[in-house]
């Protein structure tokens, strides 16, 4: 009798006890690439259907006026700090500008420390080499590639846990296959799954399922100025922006078949406009600039049972708020070691006492490019921008009404608030220009021609370094050089990705570094074609360089002293019309 009282009594405990899967609910985070605010059917556009990212909104809430950066990277570090990215050692998309300092804690590195399994599928865009790596910022598991733009989106050369591997079919299927196998294994613990999608980011490549729809389309909604938009860029990032809809399907489906949606926090947003003037209503801006179109963002956010299905958000907030609020929903511990911008949304996304959310600034800043840097101030009801011009989001969302002369003290307050952001990042992004790439921190160090520079007659494939390769190498004076520091002194064995047309075999290339010196001949032709030309829908420019398949030679030992310098790779020999393209210098740690 008594024994079988204290089975009733831990049975009835087992039922009533809180699990820690019960106590802290799974997080998963979708983030889409380019993808405007006006890019989703629930936002009004009717050129296209998103059923399933619509379906967030209807049964979790809309953020209405959700702030992110004017380009890529930025957007992911604000998002991994809760911090305005100039303050994080972020001030460009590629050349090592992209990369986030070591000292910033990350949220999967608050996640991770808060009992969570970690992972990150797709684009990480926040540092290559080991440290900045994924798998060294909090996330155990990471599946994508760590550079800006992406040549090609099929079959295409991926990075799992620091290893050069081959996808398998469209990029972001493939993506959304290793996120539903990762929920799968974890399934039963907490986990935080973050799927940065590289869509609708060009190239405009897109299967022909989901093509077919737009090939032909006539579209009901343009761009404001219809002149500007390219229809050919329009179908293809509508088709894109589907195909994502239909993996996101996948997810939520998946969460529905494990029984785990009840339990998961559901995240979706954008790091960026629109990539293509297109319908974003009538807003002002697109991607790159600091303007309301350029930096307003879709945002979505499910938990069923917590967050009141329909709920719309009016409050201004942004990518900042992110790691505050899920720390705060998640009860996960998050003290941070530097002064955060944002704060978090649980008032606000629960209701209470939402009369008292304190007014606030949310800065937009644009440190990339040629000019000088810009910085925009929104407010509830205003916008300044850069030329010191105010508008009125509330009465002119389509800022076309400069109202400074009738405000001049918001415009003074605003000012000086921009000012003093402008004066206190530029020294953190002065500084972050003078960071090397780091050797020696992981058993192989990747060094991709975009974090190289080419001389004399060499070139990159393409105007934008980060898919980019090393060609047209015909001189003995021509060289690549890449601005590094090794942490860890010792022999590294020198591997180069490359391609040799067979007239160039023969050609022999050395790799110094701090006076010492390792060389070896290519001796195998290997020249295949370029790829992805044909699978483009709209031209891509120069934007982006096609890909082919490079093969390894080994160009021997190297032995390298723990200090910064200039890896030269030159070619000393050339037999033939000329020597050897390059996408990879691969170093490898010797035992």
């Amino acid at each position: 009798m008594i024994c079988r009282l204290l089975s009733l009594i831990a049975l009835s405990l087992a039922f009533s006890a809180p699990t820690a899967q019960a106590a802290q609910p799974n997080v998963l985070v979708i983030l889409a690439d380019d993808q405007g605010w006006g890019d989703l059917s629930v936002n009004g556009n009717t050129n296209l259907a998103t059923p399933n990212i619509d379906s967030l909104a209807r049964d979790g809430a809309m953020l209405d006026r959700f702030y992110v950066c004017p380009v890529c990277a930025p957007t992911r570090s604000e998002f991994m700090t809760a911090r305005f990215y100039g303050r994080t050692g972020v001030h460009g998309v590629s050349t090592g500008q992209e990369r986030l300092n070591l000292d910033e804690t990350t949220i999967a590195q608050v996640f991770k420390a808060g009992g969570y399994s970690t992972a990150a599928f797709g684009k990480w865009h926040n540092g290559m080499q080991s440290p900045y790596h994924p798998n060294d910022r909090g996330f155990e598991e990471f599946y994508g590639f760590c550079s800006g733009h992406w040549g090609h989106y099929f079959d295409t050369d991926m990075d799992h846990n620091g290893q050069l591997v081959k996808g398998k079919g469209f990029i972001i299927d493939d993506l959304t296959d290793h996120a539903l196998a990762f929920i799968d294994q974890h399934k039963d613990r907490p986990f935080f799954c973050y799927v940065p999608y590289n869509t609708p980011h060009s190239p405009m490549q897109v299967p022909d399922k989901f093509y077919q729809k737009f090939a032909n389309a006539d579209l009901k909604l343009r761009a404001k100025d219809e002149s500007q938009e390219d229809l050919l860029h329009t179908r293809a990032a509508l088709a894109m922006c589907e195909n994502i809809d239909w993996n996101v399907g996948r997810l939520l489906k998946h969460l529905d078949d494990l029984k785990l949606a009840e339990n998961t926090i559901v995240i979706y947003f954008s790091d960026n406009g629109p990539n293509g003037w297109r319908w974003n209503d009538r807003m002002k801006g697109r991607k790159g600039t600091v303007d309301e179109g350029g930096v307003r963002s879709p945002f979505m956010i499910r938990w069923p049972g917590k967050i009141k299905a329909g709920l719309k958000v009016p409050q201004i907030a942004g990518a900042i708020d992110l790691l505050p609020t899920l720390s705060e929903l998640c009860a996960v511990d998050f003290r941070p070691s530097k002064p955060i911008d944002g704060r978090s949304l649980k008032p606000l996304l629960f209701e209470e006492n939402t009369a008292t959310w304190p007014e606030r600034q949310i800065l937009s800043l644009r440190t990339g490019g040629k000019g000088p840097m810009q910085v925009s101030v929104r407010t509830q009801q205003y916008r300044l921008d850069p030329t010191g011009a105010l508008f009125d989001m509330v009465a002119d969302p389509e800022q076309e009404k400069n109202i400074a002369a009738q405000h001049a003290d918001e415009v003074s307050h605003l000012t000086a608030i921009a000012k003093n952001f402008a004066n206190e990042v530029s020294t953190v992004v002065q500084a972050s220009k003078d960071r090397p790439y780091t050797v020696g921190y992981s058993d192989v160090t990747p060094l991709p021609a975009r974090d190289g520079e080419p001389h004399g007659g060499l070139q990159r494939s393409a105007r934008a370094p980060n898919c980019s390769f090393f060609t047209h190498w015909t001189s003995t004076d021509d060289s690549a050089t890449w601005d590094i520091e090794v942490g860890t002194a010792g022999d590294y064995e020198v591997i180069a990705y490359q391609t040799c047309a067979a007239a160039n075999v023969g050609v022999e290339m050395q790799v110094s570094f701090e006076g010492q010196t390792t060389s070896a001949k290519v001796t195998e032709a290997w020249d295949p074609a370029l790829v992805g030309e044909s699978a483009d829908r709209s031209s891509r420019g120069n934007s982006e360089s096609y890909v082919k398949d490079f093969r390894p030679v080994s160009l021997g030992t190297l032995k390298m002293a723990k200090a910064r310098g200039l890896l030269t790779l030159r070619a000393t020999q050339i037999p033939g019309p000329g020597a050897i393209d390059v996408r990879y210098l691969m170093l490898k740690k010797l035992k």
